[in-house]
């Protein structure tokens, strides 16, 4: 069974993402991991190059910035990276550059990748998250996260990254899947505050035009964790790769727990799902078998 990890990211120091601890984290299991180095404005391609590993191999990318369409171009630079892995990897291990995966999963996920390799009613390999929040100690836990994706997919033809990269189609359908008894930790919302609110001010402009971002993301010098609706405290372990990052966090969040910024309507859907494992209306982009 062969394995390639896939990636793609720019900007990662400028924006604060852990893309080396992300690769790191999978690397393992990889016999290969590409990685989609856009143009960027810092040495993000340095950065990666850190690692050290064999197994890395890096593509040059320029990103369409006039692409202003759902985020699209995240796709099309998901797609860059896939289209470069080895046409004899059986999986494609896709991680984003703030996504980690907890070293007590990789026995199970490579377990999973061996018991499904050969059927191949299998497209994809499905994962819980956690969305760590404001600080490392918080994870998110209202509707507004959602609660899993598909990150490893078959290598075959017409396998593509769909919308915003945030799933994948096998020509343009949903992907037949099977649950991975692991979990992604997503980091997306843990760094400075200042470094937050310039990711999200550029972040943004994925999706609208300059005057839209101006009109509706805050003019702020720094984001403003308090505004959540609902949040968990995280009493497990992290992935031995981000102890370093977490040993040098340089603000401090706290929040209650308790306390939820609920509508009537968020607070009876939130409950519901709380006592019942039941989220009404959960948008699924997969297909369990």
């Amino acid at each position: 069974m062969k394995i390639s990890g896939f990636t793609f990211i720019r900007n990662a120091i400028k924006f604060d993402y852990p893309v080396v601890e992300a690769i790191t984290s999978i690397l393992p299991v990889c016999d290969e991991f590409v990685v989609a180095v856009g143009n960027s404005e810092d040495e993000t391609e340095e950065l990666i190059l850190s690692i050290g590993s064999p197994k890395i191999k890096i593509i040059r990318t320029t990103w369409d910035d006039a692409l202003r369409e759902g985020g699209r171009v995240l796709a099309e630079e998901t797609n860059k990276a896939l289209k470069a892995v080895s046409k004899d990897s059986d999986w494609a291990f896709y991680i984003q550059g703030d996504e980690v995966m907890h070293e007590k999963y990789l026995p199970v996920v490579k377990a999973a990748m061996e018991r499904w390799k050969d059927d191949e009613r299998v497209e994809g390999l499905l994962f819980n998250y956690l969305h760590f929040y404001g600080s490392y100690d918080y994870v998110g836990d209202s509707r507004n996260w959602y609660r899993k994706e598909v990150r490893i997919i078959r290598n075959i033809p017409g396998m593509h990254s769909f919308r915003d990269a945030q799933g994948f189609r096998l020509k343009n359908k949903l992907l037949k899947v099977k649950q991975a008894d692991a979990c992604i930790y997503h980091y997306g919302w843990v760094k400075p505050p200042e470094v937050q609110q310039s990711k999200i001010e550029s972040f943004n402009k994925l999706w609208h035009s300059d005057k839209w971002v101006e009109t509706n993301i805050p003019q702020v010098d720094e984001f403003d964790y308090s505004q959540v609706d609902s949040l968990g405290k995280f009493s497990d372990t992290h992935p031995q790769v981000m102890m370093e990052r977490i040993a040098k966090v340089n603000w401090k969040f706290s929040f209650d727990p308790t306390k939820k910024n609920f509508s009537f309507k968020s607070c009876l859907l939130h409950f519901t799902e709380k006592y019942t494992g039941w989220r009404v209306g959960e948008y699924k982009n997969y297909r369990k078998g």
